[in-house]
């Protein structure tokens, strides 16, 4: 059902978004590395969405959870966050943390955990198809959706995308490692859409223009699969 200008569905549906995008926005800015990384998975994943048919009240809770998943990050500290390097395995479950802490700040807000369960999406967006993931170990349909199809959102981004400790990949290489992660790290049906639309959404991020001023990362070789580059 599209939302109609003036009625106090649309007002607040309107609110919630601009909530969600300025939130997502206020994590960005911590990382001059990851200053539109929220906004690129929100994008992603309602194309993602629509190429799944979803309903478009559901697309765009998905798009809203996307501009949220990373809220947790807020509570890790500076020094993890933009460390230069590798995490070590104490650092690394502090990382680890963050979708919790995603969870418990939305949590309070009842319009993020009724309905499309939006706060569920941000809190079980780093769980694998597989069942390798984090918080829960939460595999297949368990996962919400919406958490699915951001988990293949935020991987691209992450991959195309500038890091402290890697180089972006090209999105062609990135789009053929999410296909070679189906039915582990994802799920093949979320795949599955997301190649239909991925030529077109790559040539929107290739136009994209430059939000930010970004750091110049180190030195680092070619392409690294996404055992190894995937997102915090």
């Amino acid at each position: 059902m599209p939302c109609l200008r003036h009625t106090p569905w649309c007002a607040a549906h309107l609110t919630l978004h601009q909530f969600a995008e300025s939130l997502g926005a206020a994590i960005d800015v911590k990382d001059d590395l990851t200053c539109t990384h929220s906004q690129e998975v929100a994008v992603l994943s309602r194309h993602i969405a629509r190429a799944m048919g979803l309903a478009e009240s559901r697309c765009e809770a998905i798009h809203i959870a996307g501009h949220l998943h990373d809220l947790g990050k807020i509570g890790i500290p500076d020094h993890i966050l933009k460390k230069d390097g590798p995490l070590s395995n104490e650092e690394w479950q502090i990382m680890r943390q963050h979708p919790a802490m995603g969870y418990s700040i939305l949590k309070p807000v009842q319009a993020l955990t009724e309905g499309e369960r939006i706060a569920d999406m941000v809190l079980s967006h780093h769980e694998r198809f597989d069942g390798g993931g984090y918080p829960n170990g939460l595999a297949g349909e368990a996962i919400p959706l919406g958490a699915r199809i951001i988990a293949v959102a935020d991987a691209m981004s992450a991959m195309i995308g500038h890091r402290r400790y890697r180089q972006e990949d090209p999105w062609e290489e990135a789009v053929a490692e999410i296909n070679r992660c189906r039915g582990s790290h994802f799920d093949p049906a979320v795949v599955a859409a997301f190649l239909r639309v991925a030529e077109d959404v790559g040539n929107k991020i290739a136009a994209r223009p430059v939000a930010c001023q970004k750091a110049t990362p180190p030195p680092a070789p070619g392409f690294q699969p996404l055992a190894d580059s995937l997102p915090a």
